[in-house]
């Protein structure tokens, strides 16, 4: 049986030419970057070869660019290391409902700690009206954090807008751009962006590995304490051999971004038609123009999501219910709730995320397949049964 991957979101496969880059970094050039013999000089160049990549992806220096373990650490360094630096000018955050966990707790550990943060409200397409932003800053603001595009329904954010109102006030800028690195184009000047979190095992590199861009002259508290790496800012032995394939990932990304981006956005909007024509009562969720270009995320009435997606598994097709980082929740998705789908309705929802490897092959595969199950699972479902009888 043909196995089709369409969870792009949660994870991506290492590309070979990134593998190829990596490998000689585990046994033969295994040395320190921080060493100063040959060994660990032979390592570090390549460290700093990935920076510059790194930095040339988001328009950025490279001495702005500091390596981290992945999105979920940059964006606790990004929250936590402006609060902890810059708590002597204020202690309100402006963050937005729908962000990934990997912001929202942060914001929760902060407000256990004397931190006020307002949560804005999105509307039914999952959009922050940047007027929001406007009304909620205090003099005593000192962040702004607004992800770049969605990690579950795929809306894109208004961040240039955003982020100019938070310059002009003279607040910091935070963007989680975990889903839109190397899926559109990202210039920290063009966006009036401050701070940057970003992860490699979503751009075809290794997993472990992310980087957060600090805008120079940016006072941020260091969020791991220990050596002296990353100019002072991220103690830790440097992983090598993820920071190369991260740097790599991101340059190729570059090269294929436009290529891309035309393929996968015609696949998208076949896979969204065809499921949208075939399966009454469902709907999409995010916005139906400004959305990733690999997202596709429908609610199903009647059915929950968990026993569509271990059909779907049977039939060799791989994708999700909402965020990985959150599949083992049985609440509805915050997400879905903050742009009013009911618990009911969030419960049948399904995300198909696509990539490099997908064919329109593969989606009219998915189109095709799709509604058999949702048949099956609705003649089992007593609630599609009494369906308008209530």
């Amino acid at each position: 049986m043909k196995q089709i991957y369409m969870d792009y979101a949660a994870t991506t496969p290492v590309r070979k030419e990134v593998l190829d880059e990596i490998l000689p970094f585990f046994s033969e050039n295994f040395g320190n970057p921080s060493s100063l013999h040959t060994f660990g000089q032979d390592a570090r160049y390549p460290v700093e070869s990935a920076r510059e990549k790194i930095a040339s992806a988001i328009g950025a220096t490279p001495d702005e660019i500091v390596f981290t373990s992945g999105g979920t650490e940059s964006n606790n360094f990004a929250v936590k290391g402006i609060a902890n630096a810059r708590q002597d000018k204020g202690r309100h955050i402006i963050t937005s409902a729908i962000e990934h966990h990997a912001i929202l707790e942060p914001c929760h550990f902060l407000e256990k700690n004397g931190f006020e943060v307002t949560y804005l409200p999105v509307d039914s397409k999952g959009l922050v009206d940047p007027d929001d932003v406007l009304k909620a800053i205090k003099n005593e603001t000192i962040l702004i954090s607004v992800m770049h595009a969605n990690n579950e329904i795929g809306t894109i954010q208004p961040i240039k807008e955003i982020g100019a109102i938070a310059r002009e006030r003279g607040i910091l800028f935070h963007s989680d751009v975990v889903q839109t690195l190397g899926r559109m184009p990202i210039n920290v000047d063009d966006l009036n962006l401050d701070l940057v979190s970003a992860s490699g095992h979503k751009i075809y590199g290794p997993k472990g590995v992310g980087f957060i861009y600090i805008r120079k002259g940016t006072r941020v508290t260091p969020f791991m304490h220990g050596g002296e790496q990353e100019r002072g800012r991220r103690a830790s032995t440097h992983n090598v051999p993820g920071i190369i394939g991260i740097g790599k990932a991101a340059e190729l990304a570059m090269i294929d971004l436009h290529s891309e981006t035309e393929r996968i956005t015609a696949l998208r909007d076949k896979m969204i038609s065809g499921i949208l024509a075939n399966i009454e009562d469902c709907r999409l969720n995010g916005h139906p123009e400004k959305r990733l270009f690999n997202n596709i995320h429908v609610s199903i009435d009647y059915i929950e999501g968990e026993s569509l997606l271990l059909y779907l598994d049977m039939e060799g097709i791989a994708c999700s219910t909402g965020s990985a980082c959150s599949s083992a929740s049985l609440e509805p998705s915050h997400v879905l709730t903050a742009i009013g789908v009911s618990p009911d309705t969030a419960y049948g929802a399904l995300r198909f995320t696509l990539g490099r490897l997908a064919t329109e092959e593969d989606v009219n595969f998915v189109i095709d397949t799709l509604p058999g199950i949702v048949k099956k699972l609705r003649d089992m479902s007593p609630v599609y049964k009494n369906k308008g009888k209530a």
